[in-house]
């Protein structure tokens, strides 16, 4: 459920390659919203009544905000549940101590942190005449497509680490930021990768990149999906084509369907 959700339908999020081989920023980005997916699909679960083990966030209920005027009430999401669920179930297969374990450790709490620090107060007034005489509050997951974009501008900004090794068993303990004067640690948000990516405008099939050659790309887009960026400069075909289909279909007295036949020029553009 959690996983299904993590998974944006566009093609180039397709990542099952970067997930089992690669230590670079696509693997840093699967793993982290991999990990939030899980653990928004079962916070929403719990809110919903879906699951017999959870519900709503019991320990906000009853409690007054004396500062701020408003007590807790309503369906609080206890975001805290969907994340000790997702640190069970994701984290659960990072058993040998490699460079590679500490970067989807760190990748996974950097996707569950997002989440939570994005979680939404909503409010409703109850008094006279619309008065708001007493304010009622509870939190509530955001979109999840808003961790998705959060979590891209991570992916775009993701903080090249390398693994410092115990001294005596020189097992890898921990990540540190690479080539910066001094020790530094990535911040808890932070996306970290140990390799640099693969030219993915080539195809490679020891990394997974399939090459943009014969891609379909836009004309005039100015984003990822158009044809300057998505055929690395290659330049891009034109191809011209009839659409046919049957149209304007009327029912005839009596028995059958009479229809027209229209036809578009169109034309479609691949990368060279």
């Amino acid at each position: 459920m959690g996983v299904l959700l993590s998974q944006p339908p566009c093609s180039h999020y397709d990542s099952e390659i970067f997930r089992k081989k690669k230590e670079c920023r696509e693997a840093a980005f699967t793993y982290a919203i991999t990990a939030a997916g899980v653990a928004h699909a079962i916070t929403a679960a719990c809110s919903q009544g879906n699951l017999s083990q959870c519900g709503c966030d019991r320990e906000k209920q009853g409690y007054y905000n004396q500062e701020e005027g408003w007590k807790w009430g309503g369906c609080s999401a206890d975001i805290k549940y969907g994340i000790e669920f997702s640190r069970r179930f994701v984290d659960a297969r990072e058993i040998k101590k490699t460079p590679r374990r500490l970067m989807n450790l760190h990748n996974n709490e950097a996707g569950r942190k997002v989440l939570e620090e994005r979680m939404k107060l909503e409010c409703k007034c109850h008094g006279v005449s619309g008065s708001c005489t007493t304010k009622t509050c509870w939190t509530t997951l955001p979109k999840f497509r808003e961790i998705g974009y959060v979590l891209k501008d991570k992916y775009n900004e993701a903080v090249h680490v390398e693994v410092v090794r115990a001294s005596r068993l020189r097992q890898p303990t921990h990540l540190k930021v690479k080539q910066t004067q001094g020790y530094r640690k990535p911040m808890e948000t932070d996306l970290v990768y140990i390799e640099r990516s693969p030219n993915y405008c080539e195809e490679d099939a020891a990394t997974g990149s399939v090459g943009t050659q014969g891609r379909l790309c836009n004309r005039t887009s100015p984003h990822t999906d158009g044809c300057d960026l998505m055929c690395c400069g290659r330049g891009y075909n034109t191809h011209q084509y009839t659409k046919v289909w049957q149209c304007n279909c009327k029912f005839q007295w009596c028995c059958f369907v009479k229809c027209n036949t229209c036809s578009e020029r169109t034309e479609v553009f691949t990368c060279k």
